[in-house]
């Protein structure tokens, strides 16, 4: 019976956090709590997060909620969650930090930071363009970071920074507290 128990439990956490990440029983444009985002995102992808990679979580539970295209969000989350997980190899530690950029702005951040091998000054410049990877063919289109940029900066008038050197690698999104024009772009 605590099998059973354990299970459904499991199950029905696994289902929740699904909800949460396809966000398909919400309205596009909301306000949202990026906590929820970002934890449902972390659930989904913990299967494909390696037993070498620790995730630590430094959230500022402080933040106010932001207007946000949601799911659309939550793809960003993964992308960047992917990248650095990859960019790891099996083993590191990824952090999901959140935060105010500054105490007199309406902005908030969520920075994503692993331990890998960081990347090189040569393609900075290039890893948000569009087919742009440093994967193995097959293994990446090198649409991920074009796609969050685009759905950041055009969508939510936000912005995504990189910093990066071996052993510190920082992607840094910046999203505004106040209600934008929900316009796409």
């Amino acid at each position: 019976m605590n099998e059973i128990e354990d299970s459904t439990t499991r199950v029905s956490t696994l289902v929740g956090a699904a909800k949460q990440y396809s966000q398909l029983d919400r309205a596009p444009y909301q306000v949202v709590d990026v906590h929820e985002l970002l934890d449902s995102t972390l659930m989904m992808l913990s299967g494909k997060i390696p037993p070498g990679i620790t995730v630590v979580k430094e959230y500022d539970r402080s933040l106010p909620q932001i207007p946000a295209y949601a799911a659309e969000l939550n793809q960003v989350w993964t992308n960047l969650i992917d990248n650095a997980v990859s960019a790891m190899n099996g083993s590191g530690t990824l952090t999901v930090r959140t935060g105010k950029v500054r105490e007199d702005e309406d902005e908030v951040f969520v920075e994503f930071g692993d331990t890998g091998p960081g990347v090189p000054p040569e393609i900075k410049d290039r890893i948000f363009e569009p087919f742009f990877t440093t994967k193995p063919v097959g293994e990446g289109t090198g649409l991920g970071l074009d796609i969050s940029w685009r759905i950041v900066v055009k969508k939510h008038h936000g912005d995504i920074s990189l910093e990066s050197s071996p052993g510190d690698t920082r992607f840094r999104v910046r999203l505004p507290v106040a209600w934008q024009d929900a316009e796409e772009n």
